[in-house]
């Protein structure tokens, strides 16, 4: 979001999901889309197979969408800033970038012309370990295909310079003027169903709802008079690291955990478990007790999606309906209510009838979602920004101009991952997800078929790194970084390149972030799970 704010002035996947199946090219980068967005997979191989898309994937591990692709660029982890502006220095050098957009539509074109120049694909080369021809040839594909699409995720966001590589995507889309058109754009797709909905509503430290800046006296004002307080607050608050960080120096003293399991998603877990144990009081509200709910002093129990009524806004900035099939059981509770219920006995009632009193209320404050009321949504959703009810929804974002006036391009220079392979710790360790699993399990765990078709405890390691190391296939192996160790069976597998393994963070039994870096990106704050160094050592066959 910090990215595409700076480059667009909106946070957002600019285009719709239904558009990838029609655009002429597709830059996937970042993103394992079959396995951790499988429905919108679908729609990048019908435009390949049924329409004749070009496929880019930019990916370190070779994934099951690369068997549809083109070109399949495996860079180095950490390394996608050098390989994306070789592909801008292409696209210049060889008269590609579309001159009147970049005329007309943006600013900042100088800046970006002095830093991309030294970015020769040789250059490159040497970084990203991305053939130089192969930088060419993506560069060529991507900029020549009338329409072209950019998808990417947590590979591009989760490193300490997740905003940077963001940044340099919005510079690619801005200099071929694939943005603020019909198929095409910069999509980052979320990784769950509603973190778009949980942003937009303001689950974010410096903003309100519809990302209106607590900075400011008069969106404070605002809120204030809707909310019947005579003030707010201007302080900028803390992002989930963060508190972690200042809950371990004794600065917080009471964490409320929503829906959350950081107990296994937090990066350098020993520290999160260490200021978890350390604060005076941990509330969790969840639907299973999971492992951090099991450090709390107090468990609220809430109710699951098919058990209450609200809305949903997805990675396409889609306002959908949901819908109560079943009742909750037992004590637990939507989680509107449970929050009400506390803030009444905190001095402050928030009396609300139900979910759709509330959205009349979000409708009230945040003008792009102004126009979306529960009878407009009842059968298809709404995309924001839709201002007034007579307005129809907005399918791609900044057609005529960017939401911040002209797109700004950013000249980027390449950053190294703030931990390297050395001597001691020799190999690059990235994590990602699988098809069978989600997140850390909280739900998909307790049904044990998924285990079986994805055994837990697993990770993948290149064959020719296995046998200078004497690991077969099944073998007991110990991983350990600066932070932390665990335990895993090897899968040896291509799909990771020499010098480089992978483990999923889904499973308890081998948790992956007990190794990650807590390093983190200096505007946004992401950790850097996708990079770290680690060592191999076989325990047992």
């Amino acid at each position: 979001m910090a990215g595409l704010a700076i480059s667009f002035g909106s946070g957002a996947m600019t285009n719709s999901i239904a558009e990838l199946e029609f655009a002429k090219c597709i830059f996937v980068i970042g993103s394992n889309t079959t396995e951790a967005h499988p429905v919108i997979s679908t729609k990048i191989k019908k435009a390949v197979v049924k329409h004749g898309a070009k496929l880019i994937v930019a990916d370190p591990r070779s994934i099951p969408l690369t068997f549809f692709a083109d070109i399949h660029i495996r860079q180095k982890p950490g390394t996608d800033v050098a390989l994306l502006n070789a592909m801008m220095n292409v696209i210049i050098n060889e008269g590609l970038a579309n001159e009147q957009f970049v005329k007309l539509r943006t600013e900042g074109y100088e800046e970006l012309l002095k830093v991309v120049e030294k970015y020769t694909p040789e250059v490159a080369q040497e970084i990203c370990g991305v053939p130089a021809d192969q930088i060419r040839q993506a560069a060529r594909i991507y900029a020549t295909s009338n329409g072209s699409s950019i998808v990417y995720a947590m590979g591009i966001t989760q490193h300490t310079t997740g905003t940077d590589n963001v940044k340099t995507l919005a510079n690619l889309a801005m200099l071929t003027g694939n943005v603020g058109r019909e198929n095409a754009g910069v999509n980052p797709l979320r990784g769950q169903n509603n973190v778009q909905g949980a942003c937009d509503m303001g689950g974010l430290p410096n903003v309100y709802t519809g990302y209106q800046p607590v900075t400011s006296e008069e969106v404070r004002a605002k809120f204030a008079r809707a909310w019947g307080v005579s003030s707010l607050p201007a302080n900028i608050g803390r992002t989930v690291i963060e508190m972690m960080h200042d809950a371990e120096a004794g600065k917080i003293k009471m964490i409320y955990i929503m829906g959350e399991n950081p107990a296994l998603t937090d990066p350098n877990l020993n520290r999160t478990l260490k200021a978890l144990n350390a604060v005076d009081f941990l509330v969790v509200q969840d639907i299973f007790p999971t492992e951090t709910a099991q450090l709390a002093d107090v468990v609220l129990p809430a109710a699951a999606f098919a058990e209450k009524d609200g809305t949903f806004t997805n990675t396409e900035r889609r306002v959908q309906l949901v819908r109560k099939v079943i009742d909750a059981p037992g004590q637990a509770r939507q989680d509107w209510e449970i929050l009400c219920d506390i803030s009444a006995r905190l001095g402050y009632p928030m009396n609300y009838s139900g979910p759709e009193k509330i959205m009349e209320e979000i409708a009230s404050v945040t003008p792009s979602y102004g126009g979306i009321t529960y009878e407009r949504i009842e059968r298809n959703g709404l995309q924001w920004p839709c201002p007034s009810k007579d307005h129809a929804g907005t399918i791609y974002l900044h057609k005529d101009k960017f939401t911040r006036g002209l797109g700004k391009f950013s000249p980027i220079e390449f950053i190294a991952p703030a931990e390297l392979p050395d001597e001691e710790y020799p190999f690059i360790m990235t994590t990602g997800r699988y098809l069978e699993h989600y997140h850390t399990g909280t739900m998909d765990r307790r049904s044990f078929g998924f285990d079986e078709l994805c055994p837990p405890g697993t990770f993948e390691i290149n064959p020719e790194d296995a046998l200078k190391l004497g690991i077969k296939e099944g073998d007991t192996v110990r991983i350990a970084s600066r932070r932390g160790e665990v335990q895993a069976k090897a899968y040896l597998t291509d799909r990771v390149e020499q010098g480089t393994i992978f483990i999923s963070f889904h499973f308890r039994e081998a948790a992956a972030n007990l190794l990650t870096n807590d390093a983190l990106d200096p505007v946004s704050k992401i950790p850097e799970y996708k990079v770290c160094a680690v060592k191999v050592e076989k325990i047992s066959s």
